[in-house]
């Protein structure tokens, strides 16, 4: 049956080349070549939370994809089942969409999670900065899948899914932090826009952040479910939240623990030893917090997925602030990982320098002409044509380790008795 919430807008690709030879829709294909790259595959030893490696049940980068996307397309389905909404068996939010979306949404992110993001954004300040969710757009348009580094020429309704950021580096200031994509991104931008122009009152910065397609807005609240639910458990599990760190916490930030209050679950979760099943009722129940509501805008008369938004009761909005909030006091910024951030900050910055010296700025190192990347990387670097593309590429290669193969890396390079042929397999 064909769906009507979607036109040729948005199952149109970048390259203009039409999928009606294929059996599958537009936006399995989309799917499909995630799922078959090596960028989907290295999340799986990449961090979220806990260094990979480090315990053997926690989630990886590549877990909390996978556990996004169920959610993401849990959401699509809870939206087309209410009889009250907009939505019907030909009138759908595309939970294959919502699949490609969510199984992407990280794809750019660095080893060694938001440490090694922040350190590659201060390496690359002077030449238009790193940013998890422009490397994703820059994957998808520009490196991965294609043998000719063109991309993987995505659908607009896919690239615009999961551009959380619309604001240029530039446009941000001063060598912003985060939260934008990159300058020479601005084509491809303007193209999931349908290259119309972004009103006057759609300033950048956090105004234009918030104009998210109605699948985007979906990723973003399966993304906060996820995290603010699922790490909670990672953390009991490795020891890092007991209930005695809950109550601290609780009575330091004037937080009630009594029955029937969120922290109060989590403790007798906790203390029964059940908090996967607190967790299971949680996530079903922010997905049924959610409901669809009619928006007008520069892009509604263009296509559904700007006719509608997302709405989340505010108790569920609530409650998961407040479990982020005590994840990321109790556990993220505990010694213990504090510690492992500084380490992982550590290895990429002196992985940065030797990779700039020999492959940046194109000196010999101690006199001698060292090979130290794979032969096709080297390659690509060495013809780029000037400082700022070597850079970039050479930030490529450092975002796209894997936790594990940073750290290989480092040894190989910098401690005297590590290091074998075995070893260079990354």
């Amino acid at each position: 049956m064909l769906n009507r919430f979607y036109g040729a807008f948005d199952t149109e690709r970048q390259s203009g080349i039409s999928d009606n030879a294929d059996y599958r829709t537009p936006f399995q294909i989309d799917r499909d070549r995630v799922l078959h790259t090596p960028a989907f595959r290295r999340l799986q030893n990449k961090t979220q939370v806990f260094w990979s490696g480090e315990y053997d049940f926690y989630r990886t980068r590549l877990t909390h994809s996978l556990e996004v996307a169920q959610i993401g397309k849990s959401i699509s389905y809870w939206l087309k089942s209410q009889r009250d909404g907009p939505l019907s068996e030909d009138f759908y939010i595309d939970p294959d969409l919502l699949e490609a979306i969510c199984l992407s949404h990280d794809l750019g992110h660095p080893p060694f999670g938001h440490a090694g993001e922040r350190t590659l954004n201060h390496l690359m300040r002077e030449q238009g900065g790193f940013e998890g969710n422009a490397q994703t757009l820059r994957l998808l348009t520009e490196r991965i899948f294609s043998v000719k580094r063109s991309g993987m020429d995505p659908t607009r309704a896919f690239l615009d899914g999961v551009l959380k950021y619309k604001s240029l580096w530039t446009e941000l200031g001063n060598q912003p932090e985060h939260h934008f994509i990159y300058d020479c991104q601005q084509s491809f931008l303007d193209w999931a826009m349908g290259r119309i122009d972004f009103p006057l009152e759609l300033t950048a910065g956090s105004v234009r952040d918030k104009f998210k397609s109605i699948e985007c807005q979906i990723m973003d609240w399966a993304d906060d479910t996820a995290y603010s639910l699922n790490d909670l458990s990672d953390s009991v599990r490795a020891g890092f939240l007991n209930i005695e760190k809950v109550e601290n916490w609780a009575e330091k930030n004037g937080h009630p623990t009594d029955d029937e209050t969120p922290l109060g679950d989590l403790i007798r979760a906790i203390r029964r030893k059940r908090v996967d099943p607190f967790v299971g009722k949680r996530i079903g129940k922010y997905i049924q917090s959610t409901h669809l509501e009619t928006d007008l805008n520069f892009l509604s008369s263009c296509t559904n997925r700007y006719r509608y938004r997302l709405v989340i009761d505010s108790a569920a909005k609530s409650e998961s602030s407040l479990f982020k909030r005590l994840a990321f006091e109790v556990v993220f910024l505990s010694p213990q990982l504090k510690q492992l951030e500084h380490k992982g900050s550590r290895m990429l910055r002196q992985l940065w320098d030797v990779l700039a010296e020999r492959y940046i700025y194109q000196k010999r190192i101690d006199g001698q002409d060292f090979q130290l990347l794979p032969a096709d990387t080297a390659d690509e670097i060495i013809a780029a044509p000037d400082e700022a593309a070597r850079a970039r590429l050479v930030c490529d290669f450092l975002a796209g380790m894997t936790d594990g193969y940073a750290s290989r890396t480092y040894k190989r390079l910098f401690t005297p008795d590590f290091g074998s042929i075995g070893d260079l397999i990354g």
